[in-house]
């Protein structure tokens, strides 16, 4: 019970409403923004709106969260090209983002999906967190297209924008790592010490089999459960003190050996 009150009460904190703030300042050179928030996490992504008129905006850039500095409040955005709703029989504006254009955060973060090593785990997490979740046989199904029975970064990107989700959940060595599903940071690692019997490589699904292409990225069988989807956060991770910790000190020398991947101490 102890466990379950505090995902409950780590989600909350998590999944706040849309969060807008106006651009402060902008270099569209390098591809940042400012902007001037009360509280934000490194990784949180989302959109950079540019408005029309009073009824109508459009969507320039995707933006993601990379500094915060507490003292002054300021948050300094990356932006990058936003494609997610690409159509080239519609036409488009050539606007570029400017000072009073909004940052809208946490886009979707109301909806997740949940990666777990079977149905028992799953089930405990998802009973306990009041959270929109997506299944993940719906994940499969798109693996399945795309070739892939060892998702991608992009895959996870790429179902996030078909289904409008915002977080991920990681299960791994009992704890649970909330990362935006965008960025891939990790937003919090809660610990969650429920017992694991079995696990279902790629993840738990009711999908009996996720097609594969011939050759490229993704199109091997996944050969364990838990060392990919470490390998997949540490690369999105490399300055995550506590992160860092976990893998150092993990018990397989396969997961330990990526602490050198870390940027800590360089």
């Amino acid at each position: 019970m102890k466990y379950t009150i505090l995902l409950i009460l780590m989600v909350s904190q998590i999944m706040a409403a849309l969060i807008k703030a106006p651009i402060l300042s902008v270099d569209n050179d390098k591809e940042i923004a400012t902007i001037e928030i009360d509280h934000i996490d490194i990784g949180v992504s989302g959109f950079v709106v540019h408005h029309i008129t009073p009824e109508h905006s459009s969507i320039l850039k995707n933006a993601t969260v990379t500094e915060y500095d507490k003292a002054t409040k300021i948050a300094t955005i990356k932006m990058s090209a936003f494609n997610a709703l690409r159509n080239n029989a519609l036409p488009y504006g050539k606007w570029k983002p400017q000072v009073g254009d909004t940052v809208e955060l946490a886009f979707g973060y109301s909806r997740a999906l949940l990666i777990a090593p079977n149905e028992e785990v799953y089930h405990q997490i998802t009973k306990s967190v009041r959270i929109q979740w997506i299944h993940p046989d719906l994940f499969a199904t798109v693996l399945s297209f795309a070739g892939h029975p060892t998702p991608l970064q992009e895959d996870f990107i790429g179902f996030s924008n078909a289904a409008s989700v915002g977080l991920l959940f990681i299960y791994l060595d009992k704890k649970v790592y909330t990362v935006d599903i965008k960025s891939f940071k990790i937003l919090n690692i809660t610990d969650a010490p429920l017992e694991v019997k079995t696990k279902q490589k790629p993840f738990y699904t009711r999908v009996s089999k996720i097609d594969a292409n011939w050759w490229g990225a993704g199109s091997s069988e996944m050969e364990q459960y838990a060392p990919h989807y470490y390998e997949l956060l540490v690369q999105n991770n490399k300055k995550n003190k506590a992160f860092y910790e976990i893998v150092k000190n993990h018990k397989e020398e396969s997961v330990r050996e990526l602490a050198s991947e870390f940027e800590i101490g360089k």
